[in-house]
């Protein structure tokens, strides 16, 4: 595989929270994430963004700012998730602690009764 900037800045990302991480290829929404406490809170995007799970607060900063996009799936805005480019790589990791920390002070919602 040639290299890619967003892949081996997604691996600095990982070394950073003391985890060896191998890209996958894989479709499927999770398999290049970072987890605690089993949530997601860092990933790479299929097309090589950094996605992050944060309070609505900062993430309405950092979309204000230009700093970051939403995250879009199947056409609708994901709530709490943004995206950076590989040109924003200044800030991938000090905004993946950011969003590590939001992660483990979530607790688990409660699922609606049918």
């Amino acid at each position: 595989m040639p290299r890619d900037r967003a892949i081996d800045l997604f691996r600095t990302v990982a070394t950073h929270h003391g985890v060896k991480w191998t890209y996958d290829d894989s479709p499927k929404f999770g398999s290049n994430a970072l987890r605690a406490n089993g949530k997601i809170y860092a990933a790479l995007t299929r097309s090589h963004r950094l996605l992050l799970k944060l309070p609505p607060a900062r993430v309405k900063e950092l979309l204000d700012g230009k700093r970051a996009e939403p995250m879009e799936s199947g056409g609708r805005v994901m709530n709490g998730w943004i995206t950076l480019t590989p040109d924003h790589a200044d800030a991938w990791t000090a905004l993946s602690d950011e969003a590590r920390a939001f992660a483990t002070t979530q607790t688990k919602r409660k699922r609606k009764s049918p």
